[in-house]
């Protein structure tokens, strides 16, 4: 019994301070754009990124080890 009156005033500090972080949340922005960034995951880009076929094309021909 005796340890209650030291949780009560614990969960109620702690529950006050999550309420003030999410209000600070709130004002600050967090919460503006909820679906954003799931439709960013799903978007494609316009072009692949894929350019490492380019990159050893043109170190193969460039290499001064090569004998002549």
């Amino acid at each position: 019994m005796e340890v209650i009156y030291g949780l009560l005033p614990g969960m109620l500090l702690l529950g006050i301070v999550g309420v003030a972080v999410f209000f600070w949340a709130v004002r600050n922005g967090q919460y503006d754009d909820m679906e954003g960034a799931a439709h960013r995951v799903l978007m494609d880009d316009d072009e692949p990124a894929d350019t490492t076929a380019e990159t050893d094309e043109s170190d193969d021909n460039n290499t001064p080890d090569k004998p002549q």
